[in-house]
């Protein structure tokens, strides 16, 4: 039997052995990706919206986009009708939106988990923590260059947190595995220590097409040519260059029916104008093309409306989060992509801080809710980020998955029922009186209210009597808690041992590099 037909056989990774382990594993919550019931915020007029696209499409075809060392792209474009002049891509008005019109307005992830499945687009909101810093930090151990064991750490984390609904990808780059290998290890560590969705690698071609091989030891082959298993990142080299590398692993997944997050990297004032209609304006010539491309490369596959931006400061040249004018771009990009019918992916747990202090929970707090009132569909770096994305943070991580728990909430609206007037409670207490007995209050406190599952409530006295702790302390303690408490779920065997050997393979056949 060869590993293809084996691999079609086991299908899903189902099994009895998988169904033994299961009656007898913990089962951890884990909320629904959102539904919202709230309106999007939108802070562009008509006239607004007419001006930035007309103004995207005349940059697509007077000024261009470079696609460079890719002829085979180049190649692509020439036959669809644009004007390919070296590396350069000039591409007629209109060409770029109809060509965009086969992407998918919404489509499923599957995971292995078939209960953990989400849905991208729509009016939906699915969370995704951190992606990519190379540096880690804990209370007790400080700041320092990340492990493969702190990036399973994080996999179990973001598996056992509630408001969470994707494992992510690089939730931290594991340093002391070699460069070209690392990939192989991130992606078993999702595979096998959650059960929730994940993406894929995205740093060279050959290692997004073993994203998709590893898809096919865990899924199947067939089912991964036939459903979206992986969403992952392919950002844009603004202005407007899209390189080999990402293009490259661009192709692979999108030829492989694999859905990618094509999102410019925006700091304004240095890879785009500072204005925000002018960066819109950057960021929506970039998508078109980056999304237009991705329907050469195959119609229909699915692809993400992205747009990362951040704002920069002109003292000392670094980036800055949660301010105004990233909340603009985000609310105008949002509107955007909507009238692309296109999902859309922006936002996260932005902060420029060090430490997770005021100055992190107050830009994270701005960048979490511009992201729900701006209608994104998918929002990674949703938990755990610090220093400008260089540091993933576990306290952090456990700090912001907290608090997602108010955007399920926030979302849900404000409901109109007969329980929800209240009549009979207000008539049951009349003036004067306290609702912490009636009836109405009886029936409903457990689920009256959002509860922190990590902030502290408690008298002062009772505070100062177990330690006077402040939220990194707390959320340090859960940290451990978590990763104590976690066992990982339920996987057939006979998956496990291939994805081994498939790694194994993989590794053996390249000297270890490090660059």
């Amino acid at each position: 039997m060869t590993d293809t037909e084996a691999r079609g056989r086991r299908g899903r990774g189902g099994g009895g052995a998988a169904r033994r382990a299961e009656r007898s594993a913990v089962s951890f919550e884990t909320a629904k990706y959102i539904e919202r019931n709230i309106p999007n915020l939108e802070i562009l007029n008509e006239e607004a919206l007419q001006i930035i696209e007309a103004n995207a499409d005349t940059i697509l075809e007077e000024i261009g986009v470079n696609f460079p060392d890719n002829p085979k792209a180049l190649e692509r474009w020439r036959e669809a009708g644009a004007n390919v002049d070296g590396e350069r891509v000039r591409i007629p008005k209109g060409l770029a939106r109809e060509l965009c019109k086969t992407a998918p307005s919404e489509y499923t992830q599957h995971a292995r988990n078939p209960e953990r499945n989400v849905v991208v687009g729509g009016r939906n909101l699915v969370l995704a923590p951190v992606y990519g810093p190379p540096f880690v930090r804990d209370a007790a151990g400080g700041r320092r260059y990340a492990t493969l064991a702190d990036f399973q750490k994080f996999v179990k984390l973001a598996y056992m947190s509630k408001w969470l609904h994707h494992s992510g990808g690089t939730v931290c780059e594991p340093t002391d595995i070699p460069v070209n290998k690392r990939h192989l290890d991130m992606l078993y560590a999702h595979m096998t220590l959650s059960d929730k969705p994940f993406m894929g690698s995205v740093t060279e071609p050959s290692r997004a097409q073993d994203s998709v091989d590893m898809c096919g030891v865990l899924f199947g082959d067939d089912f991964v040519q036939q459903n979206t298993v992986m969403t992952s990142l392919i950002n844009i080299n603004s202005p407007m260059t899209f390189d080999d590398v990402m293009m490259g692993a661009l192709e692979v997944y999108a030829q492989n029916n694999q859905a990618c997050i094509i999102s410019p990297f925006i700091v304004g004032g240095a890879m785009a104008p500072v204005s925000v209609v002018g960066t819109l304006t950057q960021v929506l010539a970039e998508v078109l093309a980056g999304i237009a491309y991705s329907q050469l490369c195959r119609k229909g596959a699915p692809v993400i409306f992205g747009a990362f931006v951040t704002s920069i400061d002109m003292n000392s040249g670094a980036p800055t989060f949660g301010t105004p004018e990233a909340a603009h771009i985000t609310y105008g990009a949002g509107q955007l992509a909507r009238r692309m019918g296109l999902p859309f992916r922006s936002a996260g747990s932005f902060c420029g801080s060090k430490l997770p202090d005021a100055q992190a929970a107050y830009e994270t707090s701005n960048s979490l809710n511009m992201g729900l009132l701006s209608g994104v569909n998918f929002m990674l770096h949703s938990c755990g980020w610090l220093e400008g994305g260089l540091v993933s943070s576990f306290e952090k991580f456990v700090m912001d998955a907290d608090q997602l728990g108010t955007l399920h909430h926030i979302a849900k609206g404000v409901q109109i029922d007969e329980n929800a007037q209240a009549m009979d409670a207000i008539r049951e207490v009349g003036p004067g009186g306290h609702y912490l007995g009636c009836a109405h209050t009886q029936a409903n406190f457990k689920s009256a209210f959002w509860k922190s599952d990590l902030l502290d409530y408690k008298p002062f006295e009772t505070w100062q009597d177990e330690g006077a702790r402040d939220t990194q302390a707390l959320a340090s303690v859960r940290v451990e808690k978590m990763l104590n408490d976690y066992q990982q779920p339920p996987i057939d065997p006979a998956v496990v041992e291939a994805l081994d050997a498939f790694v194994a393979k993989r590794k053996a056949a390249e000297p270890d590099s490090f660059m």
